[in-house]
Order: structure tokens, then C-alpha cells, then sequence
């Protein structure tokens, strides 16, 4: 039990580093400045995110349809995932290079890490 426990701290402790790169995008300018001409892309994920709030493409072939906003600080969107409706989530946005990360909840939530291509 004393390894597993260890190695959870390790990991969280490389993680907390891992993360201690990213910086936050705070405006709606630095979010468009960021996402303009490029796709968010992840293994068999592919976003055009439109400075107008439009959000256009694909997950795993299924059709990813929705609208985002900027609010309070946070990257604000309504996502339907093919029929599947998954509702507003506001998420904080942090970069590194050409990596976006939103996290979910306000940053309080789960995390996904997409590239800009």
C-alpha cells in the first residue's frame, strides 16, 4: 500500500510540474488571437472553433456542433456531440506552445489537452 501511495504522489507531483507551464488565457481577444486559422486536434478529434463562436467538427466520426462565448474569464460553450446534447460548461483555457487546455468547471474540473494545428 506505502508503493501505491508513493507512486500517486509522484505522479500528482508531476503533474502539478507538468501543468506549471501552461499559462492562462484570459481575454477573448487572446482566445481568438490563439484559435484563429488553426484546428484543435486531438487522436480522432477535430474542432474549427470560429472567432463569430461557432463550433464545427468532428469526434471519433461523429458530427461536434455548438456555440462559445467568452464569460468572466472562461471560455463558455453549448456542444452537442451528434444527437447527444452535452449542455454549457464554462472552462478555463491555459496554453503551452501549440497545446490548449481547457478545464472543465471553471478549472476545477476535468482537463483535455488539444493541439493547434
Amino acid at each position: 500500500m506505502r508503493q501505491v501511495a508513493l507512486a500517486f504522489g509522484l505522479v500528482c507531483a508531476a503533474t502539478a510540474a507538468f501543468g506549471a507551464d501552461f499559462q492562462v488565457v484570459d481575454s477573448r481577444d487572446g482566445f481568438v488571437r490563439l484559435i484563429e486559422g488553426r484546428k484543435l486536434t486531438r487522436f480522432g478529434i477535430q474542432l474549427d472553433l470560429s472567432s463569430e463562436g461557432a463550433i464545427g467538427g468532428s469526434a471519433f466520426g461523429v458530427p461536434v456542433t455548438g456555440d462559445w462565448r467568452w464569460q468572466g474569464g472562461y471560455f463558455c460553450r453549448d456542444l452537442k456531440f451528434g444527437q447527444k446534447d452535452l449542455g454549457p460548461n464554462c472552462q478555463q483555457v491555459l496554453v503551452r506552445d501549440n497545446v490548449v487546455r481547457f478545464v472543465s468547471d471553471q478549472g476545477k474540473g476535468p482537463h483535455a489537452d488539444l493541439w493547434l494545428r
